[in-house]
């Protein structure tokens, strides 16, 4: 009988989770704060059950553009520093070697068709995962190029006022990704930003990069809320066209990509290529929703897939996380994590767990709190 009691923690690492439980379906965003990444995260689980035994609802399952979906994990944030899309990773990782049921091949061959760039060892002895680039995994991407640090009073106002997660369901805006597009001579940690003074790449300011590590997060822009703020429309068009310019080799720096819907994004970024053109700096803010109706966490936790085929998971989960985690691709040269992770570095991390007896006294009495 499946435990369909739940608790949800998300943090920045393994060490800093935090219970949000009590956030989960209510409309409430979680920030989420370290020297990689500033950002918030809300959660939407269709049928969630709390340690109390208490069932939430959620108006997100109610949208027409969501019917069919059954989990939703909502972010808007900042990599804090200049980072490679191509290394930018998103997925599973789990702690214990997976007891895979017969015709798990079926069910890998269905991930691998929701998404070709998946990458993955679920076959590992020790600690199995399954990760893919992030801006070619994402069913919901948008992308924003936010104003630096210097912003105008009232384009601050215009996003204090704004909220995540927004009332309206996150879609697709790649139109302002051209000004994340790298050099191609260059470091990862140089990007085309629309506050040059002339038409070249050009790497973060002093000021930007103390701001990102800096402990006192208050200093940086406020952030937006959804897809009803963007940049300021009487800049936009000057800017695109000022950055319409040639190199020597004749190649177009901040061309127009025109990703119009998430099916060109993820087939354009399906390119290792096309991922290393594309840096993610303090000045980018991404917003995304990886929802799918593939997974069910009530009546039982199962797996469904294509052509009516079920997999009933409590027969083989031995009371694992169901841990999601945006991560820095893992790199030969980086070693061995002291946490045992098998990632990079970590941006975030949301945990779904079941709840033991003691999680419901606990969540009564430290709501919101680490547990």
């Amino acid at each position: 009988m499946f435990h369909s009691r739940l608790r949800v923690r998300v943090g920045p690492s393994m060490d800093k989770l935090v219970c949000i439980t009590d956030k989960v379906n209510g409309g409430k965003a979680h920030d989420i704060s370290s020297e990689l990444f500033e950002g918030k995260v809300a959660i939407n689980i269709k049928g969630f059950t709390n340690p109390s035994g208490k069932e939430h609802y959620a108006e997100y399952f109610d949208r027409e553009d969501r019917k069919g979906i059954t989990w939703s994990i909502q972010v808007q944030g900042r990599f804090l520093q200049p980072t490679s899309a191509d290394d930018v990773m998103f997925g599973n990782t789990f702690d214990k070697r997976l007891k895979l049921p017969w015709g798990a091949g079926v069910a890998l061959k269905f991930m691998k068709y929701v998404d070709p760039t998946l990458e993955h060892d679920l076959m590992s002895e020790t600690k199995p995962w399954a990760l893919s680039p992030l801006i070619a995994t994402m069913p919901h991407f948008v992308h924003e190029r936010i104003d630096d640090i210097r912003a105008s009073p009232l384009l601050e106002n215009r996003r204090s006022e704004s909220s995540f997660p927004p009332s309206r369901s996150i879609g697709e805006d790649t139109s302002q990704l051209q000004f994340a597009i790298a050099s191609s001579n260059s470091s990862s940690s140089t990007y085309l930003t629309p506050y040059s003074s002339n038409s070249t790449f050009v790497t973060p300011s002093p000021s930007l990069s103390i701001a990102s590590s800096s402990s006192n997060l208050s200093s940086l822009p406020k952030m937006p809320g959804s897809l009803g703020v963007s940049s300021n429309n009487s800049l936009r068009l000057p800017l695109e066209k000022a950055h319409m310019k040639k190199n020597k080799k004749g190649r177009i720096f901040g061309r127009a990509l025109d990703l119009r819907t998430t099916s060109e994004r993820r087939s354009y970024f399906s390119s290792p290529q096309h991922r290393q053109e594309i840096v993610f700096g303090p000045e980018d803010l991404i917003t995304t929703d990886f929802c799918y109706g593939y997974l069910q966490f009530k009546p039982t936790l199962a797996l469904r897939i294509s052509g009516g085929m079920t997999f009933d998971l409590m027969k083989y989960w031995d009371r694992h996380p169901v841990r999601f985690v945006c991560c820095k691709r893992r790199k030969p040269e980086d070693g061995e994590r002291s946490d045992g992770q098998p990632t990079g570095d970590l941006y975030w991390i949301v945990s779904i767990e079941t709840a033991d007896e003691s999680d419901i006294h606990q969540e009564d009495s430290t709501t919101g709190q680490g547990i």
